[in-house]
């Protein structure tokens, strides 16, 4: 059994330094590596690919919208249309770096808001898709398990990966709890791991309700904003590794 184990990376801005990334790396097989939308910048971007490429880590554009104040996590209404040159926008942008230090990009994750919507919304997730396509048809679209996005991605022939979280509590339609709900963020490490290990083996996991819900996992994410992101991926890399699940990019398969 493999699974790939993601992270949110190079999310600091100009002065101001956020999350633990050089530490983060050598736990994770892929990293998405944001665009300078919602965070970022041009020597953060370039910084966070060199890393990457020193721990072997395979790297994915983190594309938001452009939401610098809010992280990327606020509501914005955007046509489709402007969607999906953002997207393609900030895909080109890190694609650049990579090139610069001899990498092939291997995904493209949205970001914040933008996911969460166009997990709902079919002609948003059309456009992140189409986006994707558009820039290069190899690389793969890593959406939360059961959205719209993988729905978009299966009709015009994109390759898919879904994506199940660590360390975020599930609706019982398979979405995430919003943040500013109580109870969204899972912060018990030891909770996080018996989730990971269900949803790969069960493919099932406890709803905020209390209901159990299908979900499918190709690859776990790891906030990497999160106080607790270095302990997280560290504990469950270990608990994966002691249940003979092998780790590896999603690449590898997808």
């Amino acid at each position: 059994m493999k699974i790939d184990l993601n992270c949110d990376l190079g999310e600091s801005f100009g002065a101001y330094k956020l999350g633990l990334d050089d530490q983060v790396l050598p736990y994770i097989s892929s990293a998405n590596v944001a665009c300078g939308f919602h965070a970022s910048d041009p020597v953060v971007m370039d910084k966070t690919v060199a890393l990457a490429k020193d721990a072997g880590v395979a790297v994915g554009a983190h594309p938001g919208y452009p939401d610098l104040q809010g992280f990327g996590r606020r509501n914005m209404t955007i046509p489709p249309r402007e969607v999906k040159a953002m997207v393609m926008y900030q895909i080109g942008a890190l694609q650049a770096f990579c090139t610069a230090h001899g990498l092939k990009l291997q995904h493209v994750k949205p970001h914040g808001a933008l996911y969460n919507m166009a997990g709902k919304d079919e002609a948003l997730a059309m456009a992140v898709c189409e986006a994707i396509q558009a820039v290069d048809d190899s690389l793969i679209l890593l959406g939360l398990s059961g959205s719209k996005m993988l729905e978009a991605a299966d009709k015009i022939g994109l390759r898919s990966a879904r994506e199940v979280f660590a360390d975020r509590a599930y609706e019982e339609d398979g979405s995430l709890v919003a943040r500013t709900k109580p109870g969204a963020m899972i912060t018990d490490e030891g909770e996080a791991v018996a989730r990971v290990i269900r949803m790969i083996r069960e493919g099932k996991v406890t709803a905020v309700t209390g209901k159990d819900i299908p979900i499918r996992a190709d690859s776990v994410c790891v906030h990497g904003d999160s106080p607790k992101a270095l302990a997280f991926v560290q504990k469950i890399r270990a608990a994966l590794t002691a249940e003979q699940i092998q780790i590896v990019p999603l690449r590898d398969i997808v």
